[in-house]
């Protein structure tokens, strides 16, 4: 039996986060063995808000020098930038046309990113989930690995195939399904641990960023904040303990264990051990990540390669498929 499809996007937005790594990008990379993956730098959401041409180029680079350090394979599976395949936006604006107000209306993340200024919103952001759903029916992608963010998203995906096939009198667009890969590491703010660690925070010192060396690890975590307590024995300890339920989670998601086995070594103890720990973990994890991903940025050409060569077979499948999209609404191709 073929196997199943997986389509899913990343906004080049600078070099990831240890919290983009849990969160995603490592998922990614397993989903490899089990799936096909078509695996995309959405770059065209990513001007849903205004972006400086000459950094959304270098991020671009950036996210993909990234990926393929992370273990994302180009040669069994897909990985190319969204604007290089045009059937994303002919398929976003079909899907725009199908989409009713009332649905948009409901998205959440919208009003979250508009905040107060909703009217000075540009169309592009409120149109993102109608561009989010082309981008899967595009591929005919049956699953679509999800956070809490984007389930809501992923509905309206599957309005839109639903009120399409049901207009056209069709079964073209497959259901989507969510793709739950279990409680995912939320990683926080190394200065904040009820804030989510994020590129944007103005501190550096917020965050492991994957590209850091051996030493900016080190000092990062040295430096996060704690409280005055020693380790818990147990998790129910760390309920009220924001930032050392954070820096446990992170040894518990990299070391692939659980919170408890992480207090069962170093419950009762200070800090100071367990952040020379965690340090440590971190470094041995990472540092060849940060290795590759300056090898491959080093290598311009090569890393464009990579996304001509993805882009040419993400195109092949989806050229024929928007196609036929065309074909059923009733474009009249001469």
């Amino acid at each position: 039996m073929a196997m199943h499809r997986i389509f899913s996007g990343i906004q080049p937005s600078g070099i990831p986060t240890l919290g983009n790594y849990l969160g995603a990008i490592r998922n990614w990379v397993a989903l490899q063995d089990t799936y096909e993956c078509i695996y995309c730098v959405v770059d065209l959401h990513a001007i849903t808000q205004w972006q400086d041409p000459a950094d959304l180029r270098q991020q671009s680079r950036e996210m993909t020098a990234v990926l393929l350090a992370c273990g994302i394979d180009p040669a069994k599976h897909i990985l190319f930038l969204q604007s290089s395949v045009r059937a994303h936006a002919q398929l976003a604006w079909i899907c725009n046309c199908v989409a009713r107000l009332g649905w948009l209306n409901r998205m959440t993340q919208f009003k979250d990113k508009a905040g107060k200024d909703r009217e000075n919103a540009s169309l592009g952001l409120y149109g993102y989930p109608s561009l989010m759903a082309a981008d899967i029916l595009a591929y005919h992608a049956t699953h679509v690995p999800v956070g809490d963010d984007q389930r809501q998203h992923l509905e309206l995906a599957n309005d839109i195939r639903d009120k399409f096939n049901h207009d056209y009198g069709v079964d073209f667009f497959p259901q989507i399904h969510p793709l739950i890969l279990g409680p995912a590491a939320r990683v926080m703010s190394l200065r904040d641990g009820t804030k989510k660690m994020s590129k944007s925070d103005a501190s550096d010192q917020s965050r492991i960023n994957l590209n850091d060396d051996a030493d900016t690890i080190a000092l990062k975590v040295r430096r996060a904040k704690t409280d005055p307590e020693p380790l818990p024995i147990d998790p129910e300890g760390l309920t009220h303990r924001p930032e050392a339920r954070n820096l446990v989670g992170i040894y518990a998601a990299m070391a692939d264990i659980t919170p408890a086995e992480v207090l069962g070594e170093h419950g009762g103890k200070g800090f100071g051990p367990f952040k020379e720990a965690l340090a440590g973990l971190l470094v041995e994890k990472l540092t060849p990540i940060a290795t590759e991903t300056n090898r491959r940025l080093a290598d311009v050409a090569e890393l464009e390669k990579v996304l001509r060569e993805g882009a040419e077979r993400a195109a092949a499948i989806a050229d024929p498929i928007v196609a036929e999209t065309e074909r059923l609404v009733g474009f009249l191709r001469v």
